[in-house]
């Protein structure tokens, strides 16, 4: 197996999921005797601390630092710029070393492809455009993160054979602690006798935490619901939204380190994926759901053909997609049927021990020696 550079056009370390991704799989790699770099570009970042220590990370694998023109703050066209001269002086880099390049960004793997480097393509959104088509066409490995994602390219003629689906995964050691439900809620200050639902990740429509905030108006005052994550600016809307909800909190960004023990702090976790969006409906495969389902809490999820690639009815209760009288009724009956929500939590935990960063790593390795 060749060197691994993972090039990745994003700010490190920051608060989006896609960097704990990165990270994860990074180490993973790493793990399995691969030398591996991660190159990302030199941005303006108020997170100052080592990625290393900010995402609790084993430090097994080597960061590089590249420069771009950094003028994301401008909008579109600022992003465009930034995206396509990190993606020049990435390929730049990688021209002097005997490597298999890996990236999740477009314009890097285009780039890639017109100077003939070897790379892997793990694409997290359906998208057909001419910079997209290039990069797919001659990635020598395709890695979609859903079944979904793996057919939208099948039926826009990406062979099948060049495609393995990997779905996101979590970090099981993270979830092997002593602290139960109420040692975890007194750990984080949370309620000790008041129900508690929860949400984990970002705010943005296609999330469907909205959603959730709905249902909240439609539980009783000792059901407290409690969403941890979003952006400065998603969360400044959603307090202003939902300020007069009493059972409402929204507690923003936590360490990532702490959210297992967010996780077992509830007495159920909602993903309430939106299906007006082809992304949430089709497409993703969300990490907070491998989270959800190692916390051992019981899940209510939106039924959606993307949750249903890992959930069924044996490890989770759906609901009707956007509709937050059905999720309201979804969390009053894991609230009140505790054989049932112990029978789905054990499943889900037991179901998710294939779906860790190792297994991942290991897969995606085997298949770039295939390809190779």
């Amino acid at each position: 197996m060749k060197d691994i550079l993972y090039i990745a056009n994003i700010r490190l370390p920051t608060e989006k999921a896609h960097g704990v991704q990165i990270m994860e799989m990074c180490s993973a790699f790493s793990a399995q005797g691969v030398n591996v770099e991660l190159v990302v570009p030199k941005r303006r970042n108020t997170l100052i601390e080592d990625p290393f220590d900010f995402y609790k990370i084993k430090n097994n694998f080597t960061i590089s630092r590249l420069s771009t023109l950094d003028f994301i703050r401008f909008g579109r066209i600022g992003f465009v710029i930034q995206s396509w001269t990190f993606a020049c002086t990435a390929l730049y880099y990688s021209l002097t070393r005997d490597v298999v390049s890996y990236t999740r960004d477009e314009s890097v793997a285009a780039l890639l492809a017109f100077f003939g480097r070897e790379y892997v393509f793990e694409p997290h959104i359906a998208k057909w455009n001419i910079v997209q088509q290039y990069a797919l066409t001659r990635a020598m490995l395709i890695v979609p993160i859903s079944q979904g994602l793996k057919d939208f390219y099948a039926h826009k003629g990406v062979p099948e054979g060049r495609m393995f689906v990997a779905f996101d995964a979590v970090n099981l050691e993270r979830f092997i602690h002593n602290e139960g439900k109420i040692e975890s809620r007194k750990r984080l200050l949370l309620p000790i006798s008041d129900h508690i639902v929860l949400y984990s990740g970002h705010l943005y429509p296609r999330k469907g935490a909205h959603t959730l905030a709905e249902a909240a108006k439609l539980l009783d005052e000792h059901t407290q619901v409690i969403f941890v994550g979003g952006t400065d600016l998603d969360i400044l809307n959603f307090k202003k939204k939902y300020a007069s909800v009493a059972n409402i909190s929204i507690l923003g960004h936590q360490s990532h380190d702490e959210i297992p023990y967010y996780l077992s702090a509830a007495d159920v976790l909602v993903l309430p994926n939106s299906a007006e969006s082809d992304d949430s409906r089709l497409y993703t495969s969300p990490m907070k759901l491998f989270e959800y389902m190692a916390s051992g809490v019981p899940i209510v999820a939106s039924d959606v053909s993307s949750l249903r690639e890992i959930l069924s009815e044996k490890n989770a209760f759906f609901f009707a997609p956007d509709n937050s009288e059905a999720l309201a009724q979804g969390i009053k009956t894991l609230l009140t049927d505790e054989a049932l929500a112990r029978i789905l939590s054990l499943s889900a935990k037991t179901d998710v021990r294939n779906f860790d960063w190792k297994n991942r790593a290991v897969a995606i390795i085997k298949q770039i020696d295939e390809k190779s």
